[in-house]
């Protein structure tokens, strides 16, 4: 991209687009519920601390860019932020989803992909998330993903998103791996591995609806 985002900016950007597509309900975001998506220790790589103004400032440079604004309604005084990723980079629900995990949680396999965009769009399989992250890297105009080396010890390969630029690849030599025909042991591991992430995802999205729905009735009390 011509003018990359900041850390603070990515985050923002990301909370808001997870918030929307996993709690659809309560959504638009407050500054106070924004700022408590950023900082959720759940489904974030690093953890942040941010403070309102840090929120603030990301939501103005998003602004600019036309990624995010700030709604007013008649029932509430209280302003409200909403993306706007999905128009301004003209990108299919299926995109937003896989750029969102990529956004919040660093490079990831196609494996945690599936997995973790769980709540935010069901894909059938790995293969159509190969299928949306090879549009987001054949894109002609801006790429918004790229893959990164196979880094050493591993057989999979990890994809990056690109709103902060290029990341720094590792320029360590991977280690010279034979490569063999997948075995029915490998195939059990993969599945039994991702059928674990996805529990672990169900008890961290679980953790965090919680969060949410005492910060809601918070506002109230």
């Amino acid at each position: 991209m011509e003018q990359t985002l900041t850390m603070e900016e990515v985050r923002v950007l990301g909370s808001l687009i997870e918030k929307e597509m996993a709690t659809p309900d309560y959504y638009p975001l407050t500054l106070n519920a924004l700022i408590n998506a950023c900082n959720q220790k759940s489904n974030r790589e690093p953890v942040v601390s941010f403070d309102d103004q840090t929120v603030l400032r990301a939501i103005d440079r998003l602004r600019d860019r036309n990624f995010a604004f700030e709604v007013k309604s008649v029932d509430s005084r209280v302003p409200k932020y909403e993306h706007n990723v999905a128009k301004a980079l003209l990108l299919t629900v299926q995109e937003v989803a896989v750029l969102d995990v990529l956004l919040l949680r660093g490079p990831q396999t196609v494996g945690e992909l599936r997995a973790r965009t769980g709540r935010l769009y069901p894909f059938e399989d790995m293969d159509a998330v190969e299928i949306t992250l090879k549009t987001l890297m054949e894109r002609e105009v801006d790429p918004l993903v790229m893959q990164l080396p196979v880094q050493p010890g591993r057989k999979e390969p990890r994809y990056a998103h690109l709103l902060m630029g290029e990341p720094e690849v590792d320029a360590a030599p991977a280690r010279e791996i034979v490569h063999r025909g997948p075995s029915l042991d490998d195939e059990v591991n993969r599945r039994v591995a991702s059928l674990e992430e996805e529990v672990r995802e169900l008890r961290e999205s679980v953790a965090e609806l919680k969060a949410e729905l005492a910060a809601f009735r918070a506002q109230f009390e």
